[in-house]
């Protein structure tokens, strides 16, 4: 299991301008290696809440912590915190439409200096997983909606980040594909276990997830 466990206490988030604050206090505890659902309507604050726990949102006050160390301040410790401990995937892939598929889930690992035989070799098994196996030099604009969302979530496990954030990676799908895509999203879950929070406004996936829990 690669999971971690999240805490959130006292969380305070106002958006400049706004009267009314998305948080007011709000806490949250998910255990290590969990599957937790996040629902709500929209604007009651689940892609903010995902933006603070990855270090991409401020908060006035309240904290987070990932394995009882809490979300750094700064700019570069909050990147070097996403490059160490998180993986997100949004309804939209947002592959780098000029390499393929193998050469996205490829580019964090050269990011991070860490390519190599043994990164090769997980990218391919990642690959397999999510039933792209054949498809390691096709461009994005050769992949189906169903096929990049696949790759989405395979690149944002390539790192074996502790943190799996998900913001309604079956959205923008029909519901026969992301049935298929959330098919694969829980095999990967089951085989390296990361604590995951997947955002979603379909009631069925939330049923399926551990926990759920509804903002708002």
């Amino acid at each position: 299991m690669i999971g971690l466990p999240l805490a959130i206490a006292g969380l305070h988030k106002t958006y400049p301008g706004n009267a009314h604050p998305v948080f007011d206090g709000f806490s949250l505890e998910v255990a290590p290696g969990s599957l937790c659902a996040v629902m709500g309507v929209s604007g009651v604050g689940k892609t903010t809440l995902l933006n603070c726990i990855a270090g991409l949102d401020h908060w006035e006050s309240g904290e987070i912590r990932v394995d009882g160390a809490p979300v750094p301040e700064g700019a570069e410790a909050r990147a070097l915190y996403r490059r160490r401990h998180v993986g997100l995937a949004f309804q939209q892939p947002h592959l780098l439409p000029e390499f393929t598929v193998r050469e996205n889930l490829r580019m964090p690992l050269v990011i991070d200096g860490s390519p190599g035989a043994s990164a090769e070799a997980w990218i391919g098994q990642l690959m397999a997983t999510v039933g792209l196996g054949d498809l390691g030099e096709r461009l994005p604009a050769q992949l189906s909606g169903g096929q990049a969302a696949r790759a989405g979530l395979a690149r944002a496990l390539v790192r074996r980040p502790a943190l799996w954030l998900l913001d309604e990676p079956t959205g923008n799908l029909d519901p026969a594909t992301a049935e298929e895509v959330f098919g694969f999203l829980l095999r990967l879950h089951a085989e390296l276990r990361p604590t995951t929070l997947l955002v979603t406004h379909n009631p069925d996936l939330a049923a399926r997830c551990e926990r759920n829990v509804r903002l708002g």
